[in-house]
């Protein structure tokens, strides 16, 4: 009880506490005693011991409120004239933040949004986009097969196909989402990443259309001193083709193309594959990484940043 009397705060009362009616405290291990006693002394032992045990308990609850509480107490004060501690409020992915922009953008052009299931079919993937049995890219190793006809897409481009398949022209659609290819993760691939897909089908389409359009949106997204240029390439569904380069400026004042996608005239093939009359109706269609597009936005150098979670970095945008 002396011992008791000297305890001047929360954490020496707590000491004490465990020294004397913890679980391997004094009181405890008097107790233990009784096994060694006979019917007559443990009777009178035991008495004696919860006395103790019951005295000390008292005294040490008195000294407790006598400190204010002990630990938990002290916890629990609060000082109502500090400042408010603010929650802090989360905001959206970059991706996120950048699909929105880039939908707004379209909109004003007269582009409506459509989206497509991630898991699709041959026919939506490959057939109707005019891509033979033979082609590498409908290769085992090219996809993520879940059955020898049932994949994850690979590309958008097959919502334009479910689209032109549920509406007749004119079409003026973009679609955004998630695309899925086996390459290896590195600072500019993976296997997973964003797709916008653009088509835009009616009379009289043609590729000044395309690259008037392409133009314009880059020059809204990345700012009017952009400049643009479209390279001959191939794609089985467009035809003709070409890639889509901008100027890119960097930070020391030297500028490079970089590609941001692939684009052309809609195939015939591709027209007569949802019931158009290809006699009649044109179109073009591009598609564009939009983590490529961020990525040079905001000159970010690793695609594996995007998809880390590290709020340290998101919090950026």
């Amino acid at each position: 009880m002396e011992a008791l009397h000297l305890v001047v705060d929360a954490d020496t009362l707590e000491k004490w506490r465990i020294r004397y009616l913890g679980m391997k405290g004094a009181v405890r291990a008097a107790m233990t005693l009784l096994k060694e006693l006979s019917p007559e002394q443990r009777r009178d032992f035991g008495r004696l011991a919860n006395e103790v045990k019951n005295t000390l308990t008292a005294a040490y609850e008195r000294r407790k409120a006598e400190l204010g509480g002990g630990e938990e107490s002290r916890r629990l004060a609060v000082d109502v004239t500090l400042p408010g501690a603010g929650l802090r409020i989360g905001h959206r992915h970059v991706i996120t933040q950048t699909i929105e922009e880039i939908t707004e953008i379209f909109a004003r052009m007269g582009f409506s949004v459509a989206y497509g299931p991630e898991v699709e079919d041959e026919r939506h993937n490959f057939e109707a986009l005019n891509i033979p049995p033979d082609h590498l890219a409908r290769d085992e190793l090219a996809n993520f097969y879940i059955t020898p006809s049932v994949m994850l897409r690979s590309q958008t481009s097959t919502v334009q196909i479910r689209v032109m398949e549920s509406q007749p022209p004119p079409v003026r659609v973009i679609s955004p989402g998630r695309v899925y290819r086996p390459d290896t993760v590195d600072a500019t691939h993976s296997y997973m990443f964003h797709q916008l897909e653009g088509l835009y089908v009616d009379e009289g389409v043609t590729m000044a259309d395309l690259k008037s359009d392409v133009d314009q949106f880059c020059k809204a997204y990345f700012g009017p001193e952009v400049a643009t240029r479209f390279r001959p390439s191939f794609f089985p569904f467009t035809e003709p083709s070409a890639e889509v380069d901008m100027l890119f400026h960097y930070a020391d004042g030297s500028t490079a193309w970089l590609e941001l996608g692939g684009c052309g005239m809609v195939d015939p093939n591709v027209l007569e594959a949802v019931g158009y009359d290809s006699e009649r109706y044109t179109g073009w269609a591009f598609g564009l990484g939009i983590e490529r597009m961020l990525m040079r936005k905001y000159n970010i150098p690793d695609i594996r940043l995007l998809f880390e979670n590290d709020v340290r970095f998101l919090r950026q945008f």
